[in-house]
């Protein structure tokens, strides 16, 4: 991925819903890249986006670190207004956050990285027959490839 770009994903919900995230920025701080995305749903604070961020960073001892990590913030619901007609300003309650680390030692190859991460991804989905490891995709690009978005 040469290019950061926006990120289209499903939830997981009953009636999968499509989420666009915007690419938001790309930075380096010292041996860090960071890569962040967040959704512009209409109507709804920028607080209050699912948000991804992206992080590669160069150990000092030469293994990278990888790490991709969903935000889903969770908004109160505001039922009624006061006694002097008063409704308070939506806020998120909480937020449920998802990290996926890898460590990539100097010496391994993409081929290695992409079993080991889809052992993972099948293990998550609970997936026990055999699929097409995934070879596309900013999760495997960053994770197989070490590439981070520019």
């Amino acid at each position: 991925m040469s290019q950061i770009a926006n990120i289209a994903v499903y939830d997981g919900a009953a009636t999968p819903v499509l989420h666009t995230l915007v690419a938001i920025s790309v930075s380096r701080v010292g041996n860090t890249i960071v890569s962040e995305w967040r959704e512009k749903a209409v109507g709804v604070p920028d607080y209050a986006q699912v948000s991804i961020t992206q992080k590669r960073e160069l150990m000092k001892s030469g293994v990278i670190r990888t790490e991709t990590i969903v935000v889903v913030p969770v908004m109160e619901s505001i039922l009624n207004q006061n006694a002097a007609g008063y409704t308070a300003a939506p806020k998120v309650a909480y937020e449920d956050k998802h990290s996926y680390v890898s460590y990539a030692h100097p010496r391994s190859t993409i081929t290695g990285r992409r079993l080991a991460r889809q052992l993972l991804v099948n293990l998550a989905g609970n997936i026990s027959v055999s699929v097409a490891p995934v070879a596309t995709g900013f999760v495997p690009e960053l994770v197989d490839q070490l590439v981070s978005p520019t």
